[in-house]
């Protein structure tokens, strides 16, 4: 790219009441209905201050955006006709030699190639600007280095108003506004020729668009070789991601999240090396290893690569281009979730593991005696879980008393017991209530004599 951000500003910053050199403003309105309704010619300066002050921020909105992003330097192809395209605009940016004629020309094959719903105003600016001589460190000098003749176009969407209620002075009452068609801010626009290095380039020009590229202008009103903005390349990469997953949405939005964080980190990375920064282009190397440490399908992440080798061809787009920073702070968040989660998980591990508990999915480290009967599963109805310690298991047995079958536990002198978490009163106090504690005199005076027994 041969146009610089300080090339763009210099020409934005001249767009104020003061320094403006606007000379002319042509339009031309056009319908949904791709009718033209309306075209005209003014004089930028004997413009009323009002309508001054709209024109030029249309304008400046032209200059507005990232270069490689939304701000597109384009070339002309290298055809017959682009030949042509090329100097049909020298004449048409030509004060001199530019006519009526010519103006016309260019607005049919706008209408011709522009495919896009809606209405639309079509302006074209002309401007002479005389560049001034800068020193080596950028100290401006009265001496005029060269004349830059220019157009510039502005594609503005116009609208209806939105329907509201509003005072009528007329009538002294509230009632229906009235609804007008409404100029936007433009979703398309160009500079000719391209401003790089502070001189024109004929071969080259600035292109603006707003989201949409417009592929229709570029190469068939402009002749240009089409480009994509970083919008459209942010849908297609969306696009490659959620068809590699198919149906399976959830797990797509949490792993382009999760790409989102590592396109994040390559771009750092890339800015602290030498390896370039975050504008040089991917390769199906750079996508392979962003996506190696994201748990999905090895099928689907095949599918990833292959997707977006197909989708960007042999233009693959700048790692920048790509990068949503809201979308990679939340990713980053989930990961850091993710991370604690397993932290926490491996602690229970290490918990169950001292104190006997046998993994939720593995095998029980229980022997057959501790096991539920095969009357009763657990699969298939609620049962009673017991932790012993591994020597205990075998004292363990089923009996009748009182005539419910039970479980029972002996339990040692001085044993306590808890019950999901809360004591089981084993003993009896010297009044004869139950408690939980074993009295300083010998147990087996208040233990039952077949232990503790828990009814099933």
């Amino acid at each position: 790219m041969n146009i610089s951000k300080r090339d763009v500003q210099e020409l934005r910053k001249r767009l104020t009441k003061k320094a403006c050199t606007f000379d002319r403003v042509t339009g031309c309105y056009i319908n949904s209905g791709k009718e033209v309704i309306l075209k005209f010619s003014e004089s930028f300066s004997n413009l009323a201050e009002e309508e001054f002050f709209k024109y030029l921020e249309l304008a400046k909105k032209v200059f507005s955006g990232t270069l490689g992003k939304n701000l597109l330097e384009l070339e002309f192809e290298r055809t017959d006709e682009a030949r042509e395209r090329q100097q049909f605009f020298q004449t048409l940016r030509s004060d001199e030699q530019c006519t009526d004629e010519q103006i016309e020309q260019f607005f049919q094959q706008f209408l011709e190639n522009y495919h896009s719903e809606g209405s639309c105003l079509v302006l074209l600016f002309h401007d002479i600007y005389d560049v001034p001589v800068r020193t080596k460190d950028r100290q401006r000098l009265d001496d005029s280095e060269e004349v830059y003749e220019y157009i510039l176009c502005a594609v503005c969407p116009v609208e209806l108003s939105k329907a509201a209620l509003g005072y009528r002075e007329e009538e002294n009452r509230i009632g229906a506004r009235e609804r007008d068609w409404v100029v936007g801010m433009p979703e398309a626009g160009f500079v000719f020729p391209a401003f790089s290095g502070r001189s024109a380039d004929i071969n080259a020009m600035l292109y603006y668009a707003k989201s949409e590229s417009h592929p229709e202008l570029i190469s068939g009103l402009l002749g240009c070789s089409p480009c994509r903005t970083s919008a459209e390349e942010k849908l297609m990469f969306e696009d490659v991601v959620n068809d590699a997953f198919g149906d399976m949405r959830d797990q797509a939005e949490n792993a382009y999240l999760f790409i989102q964080r590592n396109l994040d980190g390559l771009i750092a990375i890339r800015e602290e090396t030498e390896e370039g920064t975050g504008d040089r282009a991917l390769t199906a190397e750079d996508v392979a290893d962003m996506i190696s440490d994201i748990d999905m399908p090895d099928l689907v992440r095949e599918a990833i690569v292959e997707g977006c080798t197909q989708m960007f061809g042999e233009e693959m787009p700048a790692a920048s281009h790509l990068l949503e920073p809201k979308l990679a702070q939340e990713g980053a968040r989930r990961a850091q979730i993710l991370t604690l989660e397993k932290k926490i998980t491996t602690l229970e591990q290490q918990l169950d593991a001292a104190r006997g508990v046998p993994p939720a999915d593995g095998p029980a480290a229980e022997p057959a005696e501790c096991a539920a009967p095969p009357e009763a599963p657990l699969a298939e109805a609620p049962g009673i879980s017991l932790q012993l310690p591994q020597e205990r298991c075998s004292a363990v047995r089923a009996a009748t008393v009182d005539g419910r079958r039970c479980i029972v536990i002996p339990v040692e002198d001085g044993e306590t017991a808890r019950v999901n978490g809360d004591a089981l009163p084993l003993w009896e106090d010297e009044t004869g209530e139950p408690t939980a504690a074993p009295p300083e005199s010998a147990a087996e005076e208040t233990q039952t004599e077949d232990g503790v027994t828990t009814p099933f």
